[in-house]
């Protein structure tokens, strides 16, 4: 039985896999740029083209389907002719792995900072995430990969994100924001928490309350969370090296020269 899961779990993620022919992508920053924007704990979405992706950004209600984690030169020079492996995702058929940049040259992506964050727990953050590398997923997830197959699951909206987390028991590991959730948990540095209100205690004031955070399970975060969160920066690469309107190339500005040339 357990190999008729696995092998059925297997075909699964293939198929998720596949990427749907529904446009082209074309990334909005050159490559050059955002290598040269991205710092060592940055999280980089990614908005993918596959089967799987067009789920997740569905369920999620966002742009965002992918979730990687960019490590720099932590595992040290690339071997000869081969590209630097500065990512960490987690991959449904190939599990925790490390990945160059170019792997997602193609796509729309974002990058989201952590803020406050010591070189130190940086590094334990990227330490965290390359002790996994070589994890796989759980193919007994089987129901969580098949619930992705609808390509409009009749759920309420509240209930979407509760859709992400069921499965065989285990915590889901189908969403690749999990592995970079639990980096950062591990330092307890917030990305989405759960905000409660309770009685701040102060004898002076007895209507007066205060914030209390909680940490939400890991396995219910998702790409877009990190977009959102009000404790990661979004770094536009674009605008951090001097920007000016004035210089963009316009189609209208283009074909004008074109027709003064002789």
């Amino acid at each position: 039985m357990n190999l008729l899961l696995a092998a059925l779990g297997r075909r699964l993620a293939d198929y998720l896999s596949t990427p749907k022919r529904q446009g082209s992508h074309v990334a909005m920053v050159a490559p050059e740029l955002l290598g040269a924007a991205l710092r060592p704990g940055d999280v980089l979405l990614v908005e993918g083209n596959t089967r799987i992706s067009v789920a997740i950004k569905y369920l999620t209600q966002s742009t965002w389907s992918h979730a990687t984690l960019f490590i720099g030169n932590a595992l040290g020079a690339p071997k000869q002719g081969e590209e630097p492996k500065v990512l960490i995702e987690a991959d449904i058929r190939e599990g925790v792995r490390a990945v160059p940049l170019s792997m997602y040259a193609n796509l729309h992506t974002r990058i989201c900072r952590p803020v406050g964050l010591s070189p130190g727990e940086l590094t334990k953050v990227i330490g965290y995430a390359v002790d996994r590398i070589g994890h796989r997923y759980d193919m007994k997830n089987v129901l969580d990969l098949a619930r992705y197959l609808l390509p409009t699951p009749p759920v309420p909206a509240r209930w979407r994100r509760r859709l992400l987390a069921l499965g065989s028991g285990d915590p889901s590991r189908a969403i690749c924001s999990t592995l970079i959730a639990q980096a950062f948990h591990s330092l307890r540095y917030p990305i989405l928490p759960d905000v409660t209100l309770e009685k701040s205690g102060d004898p002076v004031c007895q209507d007066c309350y205060r914030e209390v955070l909680r940490i939400r399970h890991y396995s219910l975060y998702t790409p877009r969370d990190f977009d959102i969160s009000p404790y990661f920066e979004v770094v536009k690469p674009i605008l951090a090296y001097d920007f000016d309107y004035r210089g963009l190339a316009w189609a209208e500005d283009l074909a004008g020269m074109r027709a003064q040339t002789p």
